[in-house]
């Protein structure tokens, strides 16, 4: 489990900004103890607890890039067509064979190891062969041509992927062509995940008229699914101060991270956070992003606390900004760029000064061939449909007032962001 101490995030001041508060996250969240090895078919989306080191080259021999004809350098036609006698053929796989005499072609192909006394191939669109079975070959080639050298792509004992980098499919792909058959990763993080609140009930139980099916819960495990988290479900806890004091107590002591949503205002219902000061300490944050206000983090006997929002809209898009750096500090990754793209606004938007803005938007093809951006019609952030119905959010930075049509924007599109 992670151990922080109770103050590790204590600060004074004013109203923090998105950027001011990942820093603080990333520089005091430290990553978990445990590493495990893992086969390739269960390393992606794993962090890597050690480099990956290339034991061998890549390509591992000097090949042919295409299908053709293998000859000598010093042997290239220089003014005018020159027939070759064929002496040999190299498929892929096969052994090279018996060195090329000098003035002789080998018919080889692509991914076929290059014969020795052979450094440049001439594709066979380019040739032809005559009556004698020779191959003709046309001047102006240059020596080297069409050939892959042994660790053209990576040299032995190269760093291919460094600790920390979370893997992708063509990491993968790397690493068994490296000939490796697994790799040392970071333990899974554990997470405990719950909703509160007497107005929400879990779907598929019986809803009173003034009940909410959560929703919550079950897009917090997903995003946590997607970062590779070992979770625990906790489901709905009540407002009941005494019954979510035991609860996070109890989560404590086999997580690392306790992620809620809802109840960390401070409003007379909000139990979450009276319940984390009783067992923990909490730092209030007081963040510069809209939607998101409230959230709060805290420390639970050595574990990580975070609570969100309990708008849907405002917990997706603080999970995204602010519980996502936490999470992949504490799982040792390293924390990749958000990508947004530049693109044409095709709305109206105001806003006020001091705080980032995330804008609920489609991307769509303007008549000009070009791509431009258009806001949810509605405004809310309980509006499910929003992000259903969207590509991703506009970011408005803190200096910003406001978008008007024809403006180039931020464009963050979901997957960029889970």
């Amino acid at each position: 489990m992670a151990q922080l101490s109770d103050d590790c995030f204590a600060f004074g001041g004013p109203l923090r900004s998105i950027d001011e508060t990942v820093a603080l996250i990333t520089s005091r969240l430290t990553a978990v103890e445990g590493t495990e090895t893992v086969s390739l078919g269960s390393a992606d989306g794993r962090i890597l607890a050690a480099d990956v080191i290339a034991p061998l080259p890549l390509p591992p021999f000097t090949n042919s890039a295409v299908d053709g004809y293998a000859l000598s350098g010093a042997d290239l036609p220089e003014t005018g067509e020159q027939a070759y006698p064929i002496v040999g053929r190299i498929e892929a796989g096969m052994s090279p064979g018996l060195p090329i005499p000098e003035g002789r072609a080998v018919r080889i192909f692509t991914g076929a190891p290059m014969a020795e006394g052979t450094d440049t191939v001439f594709m066979q669109e380019d040739v032809r062969l005559d009556d004698a079975d020779r191959v003709i070959l046309p001047p102006g080639l240059k020596r080297g041509a069409n050939v892959r050298p042994a660790g053209e792509d990576i040299a032995a004992g190269k760093t291919v992927l460094k600790a920390g980098h979370r893997m992708r499919p063509q990491d993968v792909a790397l690493a068994a062509a490296l000939g490796l058959t697994e790799v040392t990763v970071r333990r899974r993080i554990r997470v405990a995940v719950f909703s509160t609140g007497n107005e929400i009930v879990a779907p598929g139980r019986p809803r009173s008229p003034a009940q909410l099916f959560d929703s919550n819960r079950f897009m917090l495990i997903a995003m946590l699914g997607r970062l590779g988290c070992q979770i625990t479900d906790l489901g709905i806890l009540r407002d009941d101060p005494d019954a979510i004091s035991d609860s996070l107590r109890t989560a404590a002591m086999a997580h690392d991270l306790i992620l809620t949503s809802g109840g960390v205002s401070t409003g007379e219902a909000d139990y979450v956070r009276k319940s984390v000061e009783s067992v923990g300490s909490l730092v209030f944050w007081r963040v510069a992003i809209k939607p998101g206000r409230p959230v709060a983090m805290g420390v639970i006997r050595g574990a990580a606390f975070i609570g969100l929002p309990g708008n849907p809209v405002a917990s997706f898009v603080t999970f995204a900004h602010i519980a996502r750096p936490a999470i992949l500090a504490l799982a040792g990754a390293d924390l990749p760029p958000q990508l947004s793209a530049p693109v044409r606004a095709a709305f109206s938007y105001r806003k006020k000064k001091g705080r980032r803005e995330y804008v609920r938007a489609s991307l769509r093809k303007a008549e000009d061939g070009s791509y431009e951006v258009v806001k949810f019609p509605r405004e809310g952030a309980g509006l499910l449909s929003s992000l259903v119905e969207t590509d991703g959010l506009v970011e408005l930075g803190e200096e910003s007032i406001g978008v008007e049509p024809g403006q180039t924007v931020n464009f963050l599109g979901y997957s960029s962001l889970i």
